[in-house]
């Protein structure tokens, strides 16, 4: 048997490593010296930050994340004590980056002039993939209670409306009044039921390759010729996005919910909606119907400058029926969380005074399962 032959690194390795062995890593990573300068940083701290390396190699990272952060804290132990050190659950945030809750793992590097590598891990996604997995739960308890409404409660009331109506003949037309009511209400339940219908649906996803941003131009132009006449859209879509693996007419119920909810939501003043669209690598999760697991790159966001979630409703805003609008039925969210986990995908949001964004992550259009 003839004995291997000793691997040898090639030129082309020589070349690639290390920076393209750190550009396939899907957490950020950037190398900074003791004064905070930035002197490297991979193809996903490009992402991280949302500007190109250029912008950020050469300029302090100050610019880019506020001093008062832990992450300089952290800085400031590695270059005292010469150990690495970790952090989970540290939240940066500046008007760059919005909010994001991170792990950040700092080490120096050897044989160098104070550099230090930090790694930026986002736990935003992980930590609301649990989230989804609640999502998808409320969305199949609704659906269990759709198909008994639909049996139990929508049949009878055809029966108290009939009544009604045959009753409406035999009475003074002063208590009219009162069968009048009872039609009313009995429509309104039947809406309701009828609403919480589309929870009991269980047909497989008719799938196809689907352009985002035509979606999202179909969702503007009906927002703006009602609900958002008087708000000001702001559109950042990047033109190179592959096509979304989906059904379009449910995803433009999925965005036309998100944007109602958004102009509900900016009250008074100066009202505006941004639009975005970004490519993001590292999310990963289970298709209805598949073995294995997904690739979920594709994100649309839905900002607006309203007031916010409130306290109270921020844990269980997805669940049926969870609502703080007056006339709400509070089951829009929750179908847009099934549609959502029926298409694969994965939705996460963020929200203070003057700045909420949802997220919505879907499918590449040649989403194939990875084992």
């Amino acid at each position: 048997m003839t004995a291997a032959l000793p691997l040898k690194r090639s030129d082309l390795a020589n070349d690639l490593f290390p920076s393209a062995i750190l550009d396939s890593l899907s957490e950020a990573v950037i190398v900074v010296d003791g004064n905070g300068l930035v002197h490297y940083a991979n193809l996903s701290a490009e992402q991280f930050f949302g500007i190109g390396r250029t912008r950020l190699v050469g300029h302090a990272l100050s610019e880019f994340i506020p001093e008062d952060t832990p992450l300089f804290s952290l800085l400031e132990q590695v270059l005292a004590t010469g150990g690495a050190v970790a952090e989970n659950g540290i939240t940066l945030a500046s008007p760059r980056i919005g909010n994001r809750f991170c792990a950040l793992r700092l080490a120096p590097i050897v044989e160098s002039e104070a550099l230090i590598s930090v790694s930026l891990v986002e736990q935003s996604i992980a930590r609301n993939i649990d989230r989804q997995m609640s999502h998808r739960s409320a969305a199949r308890s609704v659906s269990a209670l759709a198909a008994m409404l639909a049996h139990e409660v929508k049949n009878p009331l055809s029966g108290i409306r009939g009544a009604a109506q045959l009753l409406e003949h035999s009475i003074p037309d002063s208590e009219r009044v009162l069968t009048n009511l009872i039609c009313e209400e009995t429509d309104r339940i039947v809406a309701l039921v009828d609403r919480m219908e589309a929870f009991a649906d269980g047909r497989p996803i008719d799938r196809a390759a689907v352009n985002i941003h035509q979606v999202l131009d179909h969702v503007r132009r009906l927002s703006q010729t009602g609900f958002g006449k008087n708000v000001r859209f702001v559109e950042t879509y990047d033109p190179s996005l592959p096509e979304v693996f989906g059904d379009r007419d449910q995803l433009i119920q999925v965005f036309l919910n998100l944007v109602k909810n958004a102009c509900e939501a900016t009250g008074e003043g100066e009202r505006e909606i941004e639009l975005s669209t970004a490519y993001r690598h590292g999310l990963r999760l289970a298709v209805p119907g598949q073995q294995g697991r997904v690739n979920l790159p594709l994100v649309v966001s839905v900002r607006d400058n309203g007031h916010g979630v409130p306290d109270e409703i921020r844990g269980h805003l997805f669940d049926a029926f969870v609502t703080n609008k007056p006339s709400g039925t509070g089951l829009g969210l929750a179908l847009v969380a099934k549609i959502v986990a029926d298409h694969g995908g994965a939705i996460e949001y963020d929200s203070e005074p003057g700045r909420t964004t949802f997220r919505v992550m879907l499918p590449l259009q040649a989403a194939r399962a990875v084992l």
